[in-house]
């Protein structure tokens, strides 16, 4: 009998490098996913952290959402490749049942080989997408760091101070030095009661 331990090995690595491929294919969709989740939440906060503030800022701050909504885009373009493949299809049982083993295995290191390469394009193209996005999300949210620092600084140094104006007067007297403070009584108003 011929010794097909080469032929098993290749099968069994062949359709674990596929499926490792759809596992990571699959992990970066939910990475999109939770990107596209916080960067849709953290928008409106940001806005309304510019509220009353210069409009040097709020102009500026257009930057980094319009940053924020090309990488959710980008993120959404993963979502929208096809499906990968992933080796035998169901179909093709039907064909294999008459072959022999040796043929078993080389269809299926061949159907391997095949889905690896057919998902090679997608995936490409999924990343491309995601690194894209995850550029984008970086930069947008340096800025917009940046920008929240400069509006802290920028409202503390304009905020209003409180002045108290007070009435002071020295007193000619026995105690030259002593100061007072004249303050005028309100006056008193008359209620009357209802008729």
């Amino acid at each position: 009998m011929e010794d097909l331990r080469h032929l098993e090995f290749f099968a069994v690595n062949s359709k674990e490098i596929v499926e490792k491929q759809v596992d990571s294919y699959r992990q970066q969709h939910s990475y999109a996913g939770t990107i596209i989740g916080v960067t849709a939440l953290f928008i409106p906060f940001f806005l309304n952290s510019f509220v009353g503030t210069l409009h040097v800022i709020q102009f500026i701050s257009i930057v980094p959402i319009v940053l924020f909504i090309w990488a959710i885009l980008s993120m959404l373009s993963i979502f929208r490749t096809n499906p990968l493949d992933q080796a035998y299809n169901v179909k093709k049982f039907g064909e294999i049942l008459t072959k022999s083993y040796k043929e078993v295995l080389i269809n299926e290191i061949e159907a391997n080989i095949s889905s690896y390469n057919n998902n090679k394009h997608i995936t490409d193209k999924g990343n491309k997408s995601y690194t894209t996005g995850i550029r984008l999300t970086t930069t947008a949210l340096l800025i917009s760091i940046v920008l929240l620092f400069a509006n802290q600084f920028i409202q503390i140094e304009n905020r209003p101070t409180k002045v108290q104006v007070m009435n002071v007067k020295k007193t000619t007297g026995s105690n030259a030095s002593a100061d007072s403070i004249h303050v005028k009584p309100a006056k008193a108003t008359k209620i009357q009661p209802p008729n």
